[in-house]
C-alpha cells in the first residue's frame, strides 16, 4: 500500500472541475484510490465522494493506493495534485 499527504494550495480549493479532473485520473487505474480529510474518507473514483469532503484551501488530504499499479496510481496522481492544486 501506498501512501501521501497533499495539502490544497489552490484559493478555491477542490472545487468541481478540478474534483472532476482528479475522478478522471483515478479511474484510469485498477487499484483502489481512497482520499481522506479529517476522519473521512472517500473513494477518490466517485466525484460525489471527493465533492464531499469538502477541501479547502490549507486542508491536508491523504491518499492511499492500494493494488497492482499502485506505484503508478501514487505517481500520476501526485504530480495531477501539485500542477492542478
Amino acid at each position: 500500500m501506498k501512501e501521501f499527504k497533499f495539502t490544497i494550495t489552490d484559493p478555491l480549493g477542490m472545487h468541481a472541475r478540478p474534483a472532476g479532473l482528479l475522478v478522471k485520473e483515478a479511474a484510469a487505474f485498477q487499484s483502489k484510490i481512497t482520499v481522506a480529510k479529517d476522519g473521512k474518507e472517500a473513494d477518490a473514483k466517485r466525484i460525489f465522494g471527493v465533492m464531499g469532503l469538502a477541501a479547502k484551501q490549507g486542508h491536508e488530504l491523504t491518499f492511499k493506493f492500494e493494488g497492482p499499479d499502485e506505484d503508478a496510481a501514487a505517481d500520476k496522481i501526485e504530480a495531477f495534485l501539485k500542477e492542478n492544486m
